[in-house]
Order: structure tokens, then sequence, then C-alpha cells
């Protein structure tokens, strides 16, 4: 874990109320409040200020760290991860574009969606 990104810093506050009880008893309550952070980041996206759409994204991603601790999962590792597996899939994109012959920027989304789907084995983003 690197301490001292804003991952990290969340992780710490969160063990450190959770030292003294201010916790969940499982991982049932974060996924209720990413569910909840999910839906006030819908509302301020139709209608809410750029801070407040920030503000959002900002509890979302608490929330999601707290859920990952509750899981036992290192949320630097798992976001980690995620991207190395975003960037080899985007690249096998990149590639199989280039083999059909399309220019990436130029591709529309149906056909980009079309080959991640493929290098992704048929599941969708």
């Amino acid at each position: 874990m690197q301490g001292d990104s804003a991952l990290g810093r969340a992780l710490t506050i969160q063990e450190r109320a959770a030292r003294v009880g201010f916790d969940w008893p499982d991982a049932r309550g974060p996924i209720a409040k990413v569910k909840e952070e999910i839906s006030e980041l819908e509302r301020e996206t139709g209608h809410g200020t750029r801070e407040a759409i920030a503000d959002e994204i900002g509890d979302l991603l608490f929330a999601v760290v707290n859920l990952a601790r509750k899981l036992g999962i290192d949320p630097h590792t798992a976001l980690e991860r995620a991207n190395e597996k975003f960037v080899r899939r985007f690249e096998g994109v990149e590639r199989l574009a280039a083999s059909r012959g399309l220019v990436m920027g130029q591709a529309s989304l149906e056909q980009l969606d079309a080959l991640w789907d493929e290098v992704k084995g048929g599941k969708r983003r």
C-alpha cells in the first residue's frame, strides 16, 4: 500500500475509525453506501455544479476504498491490477484495429466497443 496516495490516506482514515468501533459489521454496509453514492452522483450529474459532482466522485471513491477494506482487499493493488488489465485490453484493441485497417481516433465507438468485446472474450466492459 502506498501510504502517501489518496487511496492510502482513505484506508488509514477508515482503519482509524474502525479501531474505535465506527465500522460496519460486514461488507453489506459498504456495498449499500457505494450504491447510495452512485445514486447521489447520478443526481448531481443531472443538474449539479462541477464542484458538487467532484464531491460525489470523492465520496464514491472513499466508499469503494471502505468496501475493499471490509473485504480484505488492498485498494491500491486492486486499482493497479485494473489499470494493467485495461491497458492490456486497450492495446489489444489497438492491435486489432490496425490489423483491420481501422484508424484509432476515427473509428466509431461502436466499432471500438466491438473490438473491446472481442479482446475481452465476448464480455462487456
